[in-house]
């Protein structure tokens, strides 16, 4: 059997089922799939447009104005590259049995936290404490 027969399309994760079961594993996995696929699709469109883009513009400021536009939106594009990247080991976490875990402290990540960023690798408390100690480090 197929796991995404037994997935319904309405499944919320709630707090009061297994951690991580199958439907939770299931719905997350298809929620990083879903949020991959979107990336890669606008980052096809914006390789078409800077390629069917390429044009002469006479008028300086609006050459500028072009270039400025472009330069922002590969910058764009490489941060959601790196965010593919991320996805990509979210994925492996899954496949692993090590996804919905805190890197550091074992426990699990609460499904809030993990529906509003499922790519999140430490528990709220323990991405706060390493947020804390990389401002200390960082204000030396």
């Amino acid at each position: 059997m197929k796991q995404e027969s037994f997935l319904p399309d309405d499944y919320q994760p709630a707090e009061d089922e297994p951690f991580m079961n199958e439907r939770q594993v299931e719905y997350f996995r298809r929620k990083l799939l879903n949020w991959k696929q979107e990336l890669l699709a606008g980052s096809r469109d914006t390789i078409e447009g800077l390629q069917d883009g390429t044009r002469n513009i006479p008028d300086v400021a609006d050459r500028a104005s072009e270039e400025t536009d472009r330069a922002l939106e590969l910058r764009t594009r490489d941060r959601q590259r790196k965010l593919v990247t991320k996805i990509d080991a979210a994925l492996r976490r899954i496949d692993e049995g090590e996804y919905g875990y805190c890197e550091v402290t074992g426990e699990p990540i609460s499904l809030k936290r993990l529906d509003a960023r499922p790519i999140a690798t430490m528990s709220l408390e323990a991405q706060e404490r390493h947020e804390r100690r990389e401002k200390v480090h960082r204000d030396d």
